[in-house]
C-alpha cells in the first residue's frame, strides 16, 4: 500500500472526488441513529447511565497509563507462562526487524493478516515486501485496497470511501471474471473463496488485538469477518501486534470495553466474534510484538496521556463535519479523523500532523461519543502548540495575529475597510464582482459598517427595565466581541436592550478588544496571552461579564487557566473571571430570565434555531435555547435536523480551508431549507454572518439574525 503524500494534495484529492462527501453524509447519519438506539437499548439493559459506564472505562484506562511500563511486566510474565513470546518494541523499524527476521527464519514465503491498525502505523507490509515475503491482508475491505493500491480511509471501516461500483471493477480486474454492482453476496463469496487457500498455506499469520489482559496474558479479538480468527489458528507461527497502551488489567475489565466498544464502532450490540487467545495452540508458535512508537512519551504529557485510551472504535470521526467532507485519506496517516490528529504526531513526527490540523472545527462532537471520554478538542489544540513550537507558524500568520492584538490598528484596519467597499455594498454584504465570484461564491462578504457598535450613541443611552428579575440591579460587564463589534453591531446593540430589560446595570468599556481566540485555536499562545491579559484587565470589577459570544465565553472558562499556568497571579485572575463570565443565551435563562409571554409580539414566522456547536457539545446545551424562544415569545420553533452539527465557520477554518467550510456549511443550509422556516437564529457571531453569508450566495429565503436581535426586535418601543 501506498506511503501518504504531501497534505495538500491529499487534501486536494479528496476535494476532487465527487461522490466522497455524500457517501459519507449517508454513512454518518445512519451510524448516529443506529448508535444511539444501541447506547439506549445498553442503558435499559445495565440500568446504568451510558455516560457512567463511559467513565469507568476511561478511569480504568487511566488507571493503565499512569502505570504503563509496570502493565506492560504483569502482562508479559503472564503471557510467557503460557508459553508466547513477547518482544517489546521502541520504535516502528524494532518491530518490524523482528517480525521480518522471525519470517525468515522460519522460512515463511507468505504472510496473512487480520485487520491491524498498527501495523499500518508501522507500515509493515512495505517492510516485509523488501524482503520478498508475501503479504496479504484478510480483512475484506483491507483486501480490496490492497489490491488497488490504496490505503484505509477509516480504522474500522477501512474502504468506507469505495463505492460497490468500484468495488466490482477491482475484482474483476483481479479474478477475471464479471460482477454485478448489485450483488453484494457475490462480491463477498468471491473474496472469501480467493483467500481460503491462503490461509491454509501461509506460514505466518498476523493480527491486531483490541485488548491485552494482564493478569492472564490473553488476547481479546473482536471481528466481524472472522478473517482475524483464521490468522491467528490457521498458520504454524501467530504474531500479534499491538500498542502497549491496549493492556488492560482483568478479564472484566476486557469486558467493560467489549460492552462499549461495538455499540461505538458499528452500531452492533455485539461484534460476531469476540474471541480470547491464551497462549499457542500445541504446536504452533505465538508471539507478541508490544508497540511504543511515541506512547510512551505521549502517557508523559498531562494533556496528550489520555488519548492512549483510544478503543479504535472510529467514533470521533462518525461525528465529525470535517470528516465528512474530505473523508479519511486528507487526515494522514492510518488513525484518521479528530484521533488522527493527535496519534500522528506520536507515531509520525509533529511535521506529518502540522498540515491536517486545518481540518479541525473546533465543534467539540468528537468527545462528545468517545467511549472512553477522550477530550479530544483540548489535544488537538495541544497539537497545534506543539506545531507552532516545533514546525513555526507562517511569518504572515503570526505577523496577522501579532498586528490583531492591536486594538487602535484594528479599529484602522476595519475603518479603512469600510470606506473603501463602500461603493460595494448590497444590504449587509459587500459585492465587489471578482472576489465574490473567485472567492466568495458559497458565502457572501458581509459589510463593514462605517461605525462600529462602540461608537453608536445608542449603546450607552439608557433603557427601561420591563420585567424584575434576578439579574435586577445587578452590575454587567457587557463584552461586545471583536466580530459583533466590528461586523454586526446590531448584536451588540441587541444584547445591552435585553440586559436593560431584565434590569441591569451594563458597562460597556471602550478599551475592549479581543479574547484572543483566534490567536488560541491556532496554537499561538504568545498573542493569546497578550490578548487574555488585556482581556483581564477590561473586565475586572463588576458583578458578572456578559457577553453575545459563546466561544468567548468558553475561551475564558478552559483557555484562560491554562495560558497563565507559568503565570500565578494571571492565573488566579483567570479563575476570578471565569466565576463570573456568562454567555448571553446562559444569562437570559439564568439570572436574567424575563417572564414567559413577556416578548409575545412581533413577528409571527416559522422559526428554526441553529444550536452553537460547542455550546451543545461542550456546555451539554441541547434545546435551551429553543425553549427560551417558545416561552418568551410564543413563536412557532420548527425541527431543525442536526441542529448541533456544526455550521463549518472554525473560526480561521473557514479562511484556511475555504472548500471544507463550504462544504459543511451546505450541509447545514440544506437542512435550513429543508425545515421550512423563514427565520433562522443562532447564538454566536461568527456563525450568525458564516450563515447569514451562505444563506444569501445560496439564494435561501431565509432571515438569519442573532437570537438578541430577534428577541430585542419584540421589547416595547420598538
Amino acid at each position: 500500500m501506498s506511503i501518504p503524500g504531501p497534505f495538500a494534495d491529499r487534501y486536494r484529492a479528496a476535494l476532487d472526488n465527487e461522490t466522497l462527501s455524500q457517501n459519507l453524509l449517508e454513512f454518518q447519519r445512519s451510524w448516529r441513529e443506529t448508535r444511539d438506539k444501541q447506547i439506549t437499548d445498553l442503558e435499559e439493559i445495565v440500568q446504568t447511565d451510558a455516560d457512567q459506564l463511559r467513565h469507568e472505562l476511561a478511569v480504568m484506562k487511566d488507571h493503565v497509563i499512569e502505570e504503563l511500563p509496570e502493565h506492560v511486566k504483569q502482562f508479559r510474565v503472564a503471557a510467557e507462562a503460557t508459553g508466547a513470546i513477547v518482544f517489546e518494541a521502541g520504535t516502528a523499524a524494532e518491530a518490524n526487524d523482528y517480525i521480518a527476521r522471525l519470517c525468515t527464519e522460519r522460512g515463511a514465503e507468505t504472510v496473512v493478516k487480520g485487520k491491524s491498525m498498527v501495523t499500518e502505523e508501522l507500515f509493515l507490509n512495505e517492510y516485509l515486501e523488501s524482503f520478498d515475503i508475501k503479504v496479504l491482508e484478510t480483512d475484506l475491505g483491507e483486501w480490496l485496497l490492497q489490491l488497488d493500491n490504496d490505503r484505509p480511509s477509516h480504522v474500522v471501516m477501512p474502504a468506507i470511501h469505495r463505492r460497490r461500483q468500484e468495488v466490482a471493477r477491482i475484482l474483476e480486474h483481479e479474478l477475471g471474471v464479471p460482477f454485478d454492482d448489485d450483488d453484494i453476496p457475490a462480491m463477498v463469496k468471491s473474496a472469501r473463496t480467493a483467500l481460503r487457500e491462503d490461509f491454509l498455506s501461509a506460514g505466518v499469520g498476523i493480527t491486531g488485538a483490541n485488548a491485552l489482559i494482564a493478569s492472564t496474558g490473553t488476547t481479546l479479538l473482536v471481528t466481524n469477518e472472522g478473517n482475524g480468527e483464521l490468522s491467528a489458528s490457521l498458520p504454524e507461527i501467530h504474531v500479534v501486534v499491538a500498542g502497549i497502551e491496549k493492556i488492560v488489567p482483568t478479564t472484566a475489565d476486557a469486558m467493560k470495553q467489549v460492552r462499549l466498544l461495538a455499540r461505538s464502532a458499528t452500531g452492533q450490540p455485539i461484534s460476531t466474534y469476540t474471541s480470547f487467545f491464551t497462549g499457542p495452540v500445541p504446536g504452533h508458535e505465538m508471539h507478541i510484538v508490544l508497540v511504543d512508537n511515541g506512547r510512551l512519551a505521549m502517557a508523559e504529557q498531562d494533556w496528550s496521556s489520555s488519548a492512549l485510551r483510544c478503543v479504535k472504535c472510529g467514533a470521533c470521526a462518525n461525528v465529525c463535519p470535517a470528516y465528512q467532507v474530505v473523508g479519511g485519506h486528507a487526515f494522514g496517516h492510518v488513525y484518521t479523523g479528530p484521533i488522527g490528529l493527535v496519534n500522528t504526531a506520536f507515531h509520525h513526527e509533529i511535521e506529518a500532523a502540522a498540515g491536517p490540523q486545518s481540518l479541525c472545527l473546533s465543534c467539540g462532537a468528537c468527545e462528545t461519543v468517545c467511549p472512553v471520554e477522550i477530550p479530544l478538542p483540548e489535544q488537538i489544540l495541544g497539537v497545534r502548540r506543539l506545531v507552532a513550537q516545533e514546525v513555526g507558524i507562517p511569518r504572515w500568520r503570526r505577523l496577522t495575529m501579532r498586528l490583531y492584538t492591536s486594538r487602535r490598528l484594528v479599529a484602522l484596519g476595519t475603518r479603512l475597510a469600510a470606506v473603501a467597499t463602500l461603493p460595494f455594498r448590497s444590504k449587509s454584504f459587500t459585492k465587489i464582482p471578482f472576489i465574490s465570484r473567485r472567492f466568495a461564491s458559497w458565502r457572501s462578504i458581509p459589510a463593514f459598517p462605517l461605525t462600529p457598535a462602540r461608537s453608536r450613541s445608542t449603546l450607552r443611552s439608557s433603557g427601561d427595565a420591563i420585567a424584575h428579575t434576578k439579574a435586577t440591579g445587578r452590575r454587567v460587564t457587557l463584552f461586545m466581541q471583536c466580530v459583533s463589534d466590528r461586523l454586526a453591531p446590531e448584536v451588540v446593540l441587541a444584547s445591552v436592550d435585553l440586559l436593560r430589560a431584565a434590569g441591569c446595570e451594563v458597562d460597556i468599556p471602550s478599551d475592549q478588544h479581543c479574547c484572543g481566540l483566534p490567536a488560541i485555536d491556532s496554537g499561538d499562545d504568545e498573542n493569546g496571552r497578550r490578548m487574555a491579559r488585556q482581556t483581564l484587565e477590561v473586565l475586572a470589577g463588576t458583578d458578572d461579564v456578559v457577553t453575545p459570544s459563546p466561544s468567548c465565553a468558553l475561551a475564558m472558562f478552559h483557555d484562560y487557566e491554562r495560558l497563565f499556568a507559568d503565570e500565578p497571579v494571571w492565573q488566579q485572575r483567570a479563575r476570578e473571571l471565569r466565576d463570573r463570565v456568562h454567555d448571553l443565551t446562559g444569562y437570559l435563562t439564568g439570572p436574567a430570565r424575563l417572564p414567559d409571554g413577556t416578548l409575545a409580539r412581533g413577528d409571527t414566522r416559522p422559526v428554526a434555531i441553529d444550536h452553537f456547536c460547542q455550546s451543545s457539545n461542550v456546555l451539554g446545551r441541547e434545546s435551551i435555547l429553543d425553549d427560551l424562544i417558545r416561552s418568551l415569545t410564543g413563536a412557532d420553533v420548527v425541527p431543525l435536523a442536526e441542529a448541533e452539527v456544526c455550521c463549518g465557520f472554525g473560526g480561521s477554518t473557514s479562511l484556511a480551508a475555504t472548500e471544507l467550510s463550504a462544504g459543511v456549511l451546505k450541509r447545514k443550509l440544506d437542512n435550513v431549507d429543508a425545515s421550512g422556516a423563514q427565520v433562522l437564529l443562532t447564538d454566536n457571531p461568527g456563525c450568525l454572518l458564516h450563515l447569514r453569508g451562505g444563506a444569501d450566495a445560496a439564494s435561501i429565503n431565509v432571515d438569519v439574525l442573532h437570537f438578541a436581535e430577534y428577541l430585542a426586535a419584540r421589547l416595547p418601543g420598538r
